[in-house]
């Protein structure tokens, strides 16, 4: 009977663990190789934390301050972070077909919209989405880019879009300016 019974629960447990993968590999947006970029770029963030290294950043936050214990809480509920960011000497030292890429992902079906914002003359393009499973936020994506700049985030889990900017600030790359809508929704 106890066999039965491990037995049940490892096909419980497996599946529940295939349910969970799944979920993030639709929300986790695979990047190109950005190399070249980099090697062109003034500054460069590159920001990869998968389930390990959030978890560690949070064993590391007090509860004691209330910004800690609010970022805690809020790494709690995701799986993994990916931060591209890049700065330029020049205009237009990047293509868009460098974007081409990831774009086309975010066009799969559960992934939906928040904004695009496009500027005829490029000075400035942003484009929001979130991925929407069983009426929870379980990813999110921002390509924001400008003429000497380039920014691509993916967030896998659960987060509301409001913390984005608190999160930035623990990551300590609350440089990257927040869209102002971000902050709102």
């Amino acid at each position: 009977m106890k066999m039965k019974l491990f037995a049940a629960f490892v096909v419980i447990a497996a599946s529940t663990v295939g349910c969970l993968t799944a979920t993030a590999q639709n929300a986790r947006i695979s990047l190109p190789d950005f190399a070249p970029l980099e090697a062109k770029a003034k500054d460069c963030v590159n920001i990869t934390l998968g389930p390990w290294a959030l978890h560690s950043v949070g064993m590391f936050l007090g509860s004691a301050d209330p910004d800690d214990a609010a970022a805690k809480q809020l790494l709690t509920g995701l799986e993994s972070i990916q931060i591209r960011s890049f700065e330029f000497e020049s205009d237009n030292a990047y293509s868009t077909a460098d974007l081409d890429t990831v774009r086309k992902q975010l066009s799969a079906p559960g992934w939906t919209p928040l904004m695009h914002v496009h500027d005829r003359d490029r000075e400035q393009d942003v484009d929001m989405y979130i991925l929407i499973q069983n009426e929870q936020t379980r990813g999110f994506a921002l390509i924001a880019s400008e003429p000497r700049e380039l920014t691509i985030v993916n967030i896998v889990g659960a987060i509301k879009l409001s913390d984005l900017p608190r999160l930035g600030k623990q990551l300590h790359v609350d440089n990257l300016h927040w869209p102002a809508a971000a902050a709102q929704l």
